[in-house]
C-alpha cells in the first residue's frame, strides 16, 4: 500500500511539470538590420535604447515630435526607415505622435502583454526596434486607427521644399 501511495505521489508530482506549465520562451524574430546590444547602445541614446530595445515607453507630452507639424517624414531612429509621413500624423492628445497607418512593408506587428492585458505592438521592420502600439480609437474618417509611437523611436526627416 505504501508503494502505491508513494508511486501516485511521485507521479502527482510528475504531471505539475508538464510542459503545459512551463514558461513559453519566444523565438528571437530575425531583422535585416542586426546588430549586439553593445552596439546599439554606442549608437542610441539612453532614452532611444530604452524604447527601441527594451521596448520601453517615454513620459507622454516629453517627445518635441509629439507637436511637430512640419511636411516630412518620420523614420527609425536605429535604422533610418521611413516608418510614417507627417500627412497621416495627428493630435491624439495622448501625448505621443499618432498616426493614422504605417508606410506599408516598413512597420511589423506583434502582441504585447506585459500590462496585463492583449495590445498590438509595433516594431521597425528592418531592425526590430520597438515603437509603440496600434489601437482602434484613431480618425473614423480615414482608418480608425492610432498608431501611438514613442517619438525616442523616431527621427523626423523634413521634405526638400
Amino acid at each position: 500500500m505504501k508503494k502505491i501511495a508513494l508511486i501516485t505521489l511521485v507521479s502527482l508530482f510528475l504531471s505539475c511539470n508538464s510542459s503545459a506549465q512551463k514558461k513559453e520562451t519566444k523565438a528571437k524574430a530575425s531583422f535585416p538590420v542586426t546588430k549586439t546590444e553593445a552596439e546599439w547602445k554606442a549608437e542610441l541614446t539612453e532614452e532611444q535604447y530604452y524604447v527601441l530595445r527594451e521596448a520601453g515607453t517615454e513620459r507622454p507630452f516629453s517627445s518635441p515630435l509629439n507637436k511637430n507639424y512640419k511636411k516630412g517624414v518620420y523614420h527609425c531612429a536605429a535604422c533610418d526607415t521611413p516608418l510614417f509621413k507627417s500627412e497621416h500624423k495627428f493630435d491624439s492628445g495622448t501625448g505621443w505622435p499618432s498616426f493614422d497607418r504605417v508606410i506599408e512593408g516598413n512597420v511589423a506587428f506583434g502582441t504585447d502583454t506585459k500590462i496585463g492585458y492583449t495590445r498590438d505592438e509595433e516594431h521597425c521592420a528592418t531592425c526590430g526596434g520597438h515603437l509603440g502600439h496600434v489601437f482602434n480609437d484613431g480618425p473614423k474618417a480615414t482608418t480608425g486607427k492610432r498608431h501611438c509611437i514613442n517619438g525616442d523611436a523616431l527621427k523626423f526627416v523634413p521634405a526638400e521644399d
